[in-house]
């Protein structure tokens, strides 16, 4: 029997599909409102700029995808961040930078599997949990860095900036390699399993697969993405402020939602979530550029995810009145 091509169809068997148009019409109002963007300077720009956020919503994507939910992600930026602000300084040495980079990352990594211990082991809610340990890590933030300063050598801070390999930005060729992955892993059986445990994660224990673990890595995965999250925005900024990653959290669960990923789990992908990232970057701008208030981004925010939220109910009310 033919399957009847319509708008659910499509968007059930395609999550990208919406966060792509979305995206060209976002892309469409910011070229109306800064016609030079596609410029190798503003599009660089631009990029670098995204691209703490396209960190952020890549390891959000995962753990929703795994059938949870972390709040804490932009409390791990604010204490990397922080830690290179404080430890590494305006005269550190391109050693000690990379010194200090590697112990966020493995920072990042443990904050992450903190989480992952509560939330797979020990059962906890994942919202909550989270929750909590966001004010854990912003205070270790403000421990280590009371009042926004410190910062790191601009000569380092500028290959961040300024680097475009053969005349590409950066950020394209980091994006690029993050969704490599993904696509490996995605193919995996760590990929089947990761699916099957946000999807029924009662039948997936049935099966034999590692529920525990896999919920756990995903944590870990969000904690490490986090601390990629920090290093970059440290390099864009230069400078430390414990405060830096608190509002990035709303905006990668958002990105993770318009990308297509579902809070139930199970369901999405990372080429979604990088397009929501995008998404909200260039809404970010369009607002600036058109000098509307911002609060209007709040609301563009928290209407996608009511939006997010309530898009299967609503359906499945057509799909009832329908048959």
């Amino acid at each position: 029997m033919k399957k009847r091509f319509n708008l659910d169809f499509l968007m059930s068997r395609y999550p990208v599909f919406f966060p792509f148009i979305l995206l060209l019409l976002t892309i469409g109002v910011n070229w109306v409102l800064q016609p030079n963007m596609f410029a190798l300077e503003t599009l660089n720009g631009n990029m670098r700029v995204f691209l703490p956020l396209i960190f952020l919503a890549v390891g959000q994507a995962i753990v929703l995808l795994g059938g949870g939910i972390d709040i804490s992600v932009g409390g791990i930026v604010s204490i990397v961040n922080t830690i290179l602000a404080t430890r590494v300084g305006l005269e550190g040495t391109p050693e000690l930078m990379w010194k200090y980079v590697l112990i966020s990352l493995l920072i990042g990594i443990a904050a992450g599997a903190i989480n992952g211990f509560f939330i797979a082991f020990l059962r906890l809610q994942p919202i909550i949990t989270t929750y909590a340990t966001s004010f854990l890590y912003i205070g270790l933030a403000l421990f280590i860095l009371p009042n926004p300063g410190g910062g790191i050598p601009a000569e380092i801070a500028g290959l961040y900036r300024t680097s475009s390999p053969l005349g590409i930005p950066l950020a394209f060729y980091v994006i690029a390699v993050l969704l490599l992955i993904w696509i490996y892993f995605s193919s995996t059986r760590y990929g089947k399993y990761l699916f099957a445990v946000g999807g029924k994660p009662s039948a997936a224990y049935e099966t034999a697969v590692p529920v525990t673990w896999i919920k756990f890595s995903t944590y870990v995965a969000a904690g490490f993405m986090a601390a990629l999250a920090g290093i970059a925005i440290t390099m864009l900024s230069g400078s430390g402020n414990a405060e830096i990653g608190e509002p990035m959290t709303l905006n990668s669960i958002t990105a993770a939602v318009i990308g297509g990923n579902a809070f139930s789990g199970g369901f999405g992908g990372v080429a979604g979530p990088v397009m929501g990232a995008l998404i909200l970057s260039f809404i970010q701008n369009i607002i600036s550029f058109a000098n509307i208030g911002t609060w209007w981004e709040t609301l563009v925010k928290a209407s996608i995810i009511v939006a997010a939220l309530a898009a299967p109910g609503i359906i499945n009310l057509f799909r009832r009145r329908r048959s």
